[in-house]
């Protein structure tokens, strides 16, 4: 190979890089995505979002979130926060919604929720919200909020879906997914 020859394949191959990279970053910054306001992924939930049972001191009250970027064909939400951390492993379910319409892009904390929204039962078998609560001397546990953009209607899904169910559920139907990590601990 020549100079000439090898110095146009360098040039190419670097404008290749550039291209491929000005494309990952343009399709990263259109990605669905999920966040808690004031918190990035990993950061740790205030009091306020803790559990008020077993002495936690918390107020039960659900974190703010906000999404974009959902898919066009996008009909509905759904959401769970999962602590896999908690039962010793074997994983804790602290909030189950879905239904939730197209058009809604965020919850307030401890706001109210859209008309319609079914809430599923959390680990202590109530269709509400449950903060976080750890045990005290365990590391922070992790809880992993899960958004899923539906192709289903609002209404198509049954009331009273467990996290599992949910799932099972809404196995075909998921079009794109984000997650966010919260922290807890005390």
């Amino acid at each position: 190979m020549n100079g000439t020859t090898h110095a146009i394949r360098r040039a190419l191959g670097a404008s290749l890089c550039v291209l491929l990279l000005h494309g990952a970053a343009a399709h990263a910054a259109d990605a669905f995505e999920i966040a808690s306001s004031g918190l990035p992924d990993g950061g740790t939930l205030s009091l306020t979002h803790a559990g008020s049972q077993n002495h936690c001191g918390g107020d039960d009250v659900p974190p703010p979130l906000q999404w974009r970027n959902a898919p066009a064909a996008t009909r509905s939400f759904a959401i769970t926060m999962f602590d896999p951390d908690g039962a010793k492993g074997l994983g804790v379910t602290h909030w189950v919604l879905y239904g939730i319409p197209a058009s809604t892009t965020s919850l307030a904390a401890g706001g109210a929720l859209p008309a319609g929204v079914r809430v599923g039962p959390n680990v202590s078998g109530q269709a509400a919200y449950r903060g976080p609560c750890p045990p005290v001397g365990d590391i922070a546990h992790h809880y992993i909020v899960q958004i899923y953009a539906l192709d289903l209607a609002p209404d198509a899904l049954p009331a009273a879906l467990t996290r599992d169910a949910l799932h099972a559920a809404i196995k075909d139907h998921v079009l794109a997914n984000s997650s966010t990590v919260l922290r807890f601990g005390r």
